[in-house]
């Protein structure tokens, strides 16, 4: 018996519905060929400050639908701040953020969550003191469909069977991996096109990062798309399909996960050498 029938009653099926496809690649790049040219999230031409001091300069990135894409750079590049803009904690003093062709800056964080944003912060940001059902649950607070909501849980707890495990425990308790995956289970329960993550593997275990990156294929694999600040270049390229390197808030690199792992520049844009912003494409 599955974890979803065992713990809600609910028969299993296919993660479906807004935001949601069918099938698991054996790597994330698989279906990179169908990819619309359209895309889902565009910063275009980003400046954004916390007071006096400049965080972005111009900055232009974008996500596709199908993709996994990972904005990568060291301590104080502007990699968070550029997921505070993106998902309305940070407005940016010019430039436009774009979700599926329509404007959504000056929007708050509730309504871009509301637009098919899911959220997983940095340090998961869990509800301590909350059992790990009620964390999740929390994650479809913009949600009226009682039904699709107990079907996702059970999805969520097939996906995640550590979570399932540790469903009524309180969320406080669990190891920083086991949250991690909490973090991104509440966030899947909203059924996002796009889900947003700020430092995925950051402070986990070996082993825990593993399975984190593995997880985040897989929900790539069935149809959501993936924005990802990661600090560690080598891990984040290994599952993603486009990379950018930020460096003092300017883009210093872009391409092709494939092509970015193997760019020396790289290592040199994460030390703040000159040589990679001078010959970005």
């Amino acid at each position: 018996m599955t974890a979803a029938v065992a713990r809600t009653g609910l028969a299993p099926s296919p993660l479906r519905g807004e935001g949601w496809g069918e099938g698991l690649p054996e790597r994330a790049a698989s279906h990179i060929s169908s990819v619309p040219r359209q895309p889902l999230l565009q910063l275009e031409k980003i400046n954004s400050f916390y007071g006096p001091v400049q965080a972005h300069f111009d900055l232009d990135l974008e996500v596709r639908p199908g993709q996994i894409v990972s904005l990568l750079g060291g301590n104080a590049s502007g990699k968070s701040t550029t997921m505070k803009v993106v998902l309305g904690l940070l407005k940016p003093r010019s430039g436009d953020v774009r979700f599926e062709g329509k404007s959504i800056v000056g929007l708050g964080t509730p309504q871009v969550i509301r637009r098919g944003i899911g959220s997983v912060p940095e340090a998961r940001r869990l509800f301590p003191a909350m059992t790990v059902r009620e964390n999740l649950l929390m994650g479809a607070y913009a949600r009226n469909d009682r039904k699709g909501v107990a079907e996702d849980l059970g999805r969520m707890l097939d996906l995640f069977p550590r979570v399932a495990e540790r469903i009524e425990f309180q969320a406080g308790t669990l190891s920083g991996g086991e949250q991690q995956m909490v973090a991104m289970a509440r966030a899947l329960m909203g059924r996002p096109k796009l889900l947003c993550m700020d430092e995925p593997t950051m402070g986990l275990s070996p082993l825990y990062v593993d399975k984190v990156l593995a997880l985040i294929a897989q929900i790539n694999g069935q149809g959501v798309s993936v924005f990802m600040v990661e600090q560690n270049a080598s891990l984040a390229l290994q599952i993603a399909h486009y990379g950018y390197v930020l460096q003092t808030g300017r883009i210093a690199l872009r391409g092709p996960a494939r092509e970015l792992l193997a760019d020396a520049r790289i290592r040199d844009a994460y030390l703040g050498g000159g040589d990679a912003a001078r010959t970005a494409s």
